[in-house]
């Protein structure tokens, strides 16, 4: 399975009121509720396929550690191009999919409200998350349900 993540709002909730706490890697902690629902929604076989607006300021391997070290081991990590034209997340992701085939399930995990925009074939695999909570085991409900309809249209 192909999962694009964002990490803001959707692994660390956005607190305006208070700045999220930074490990020694320089990145902020994820939420506990957050690391749980992706542990138990992806697999070694599964690829992230980053959004967020941090993927191009670490490598991926440096995107391995930052996940690692918050308790996530993911072997195949990718990110969508840098976006130097300041695209919203949905052009960014149409633009993906325009050039590129997906033949693999997929699902979107992400808070970014422009992406109730998307074609209808790519929304109906979005998960929103609410940018105050991020990513929880409610979610994980949606995800899986995602999965299997994937799988019985391969």
């Amino acid at each position: 399975m192909l999962f694009f993540l964002d990490i803001d709002g959707v692994m660390v909730p956005a607190k305006g009121w208070k700045s999220p706490e930074f490990l020694n890697d320089g990145f902020p902690a994820f939420s506990s509720k957050a690391t749980i629902a992706l542990q138990n929604s992806i697999t070694e076989e599964d690829t992230i396929m980053l959004t967020t607006s941090h993927k191009a300021k670490f490598s991926i391997e440096e995107w391995k550690s930052i996940f690692k070290n918050r308790g996530i081991n993911i072997k195949k990590i990718k990110s969508l191009p840098e976006n130097l034209k300041n695209l919203s997340r949905k052009d960014e992701i149409v633009n993906w999919f325009n050039l590129n085939s997906v033949d693999e399930v997929f699902v979107i995990i992400d808070d970014d409200k422009s992406l109730n925009e998307l074609p209808n074939f790519i929304k109906e695999n979005l998960v929103q998350t609410s940018p105050y909570i991020g990513l929880t085991e409610e979610h994980c409900e949606a995800i899986k349900f995602i999965s299997l309809k994937g799988l019985q249209l391969i």
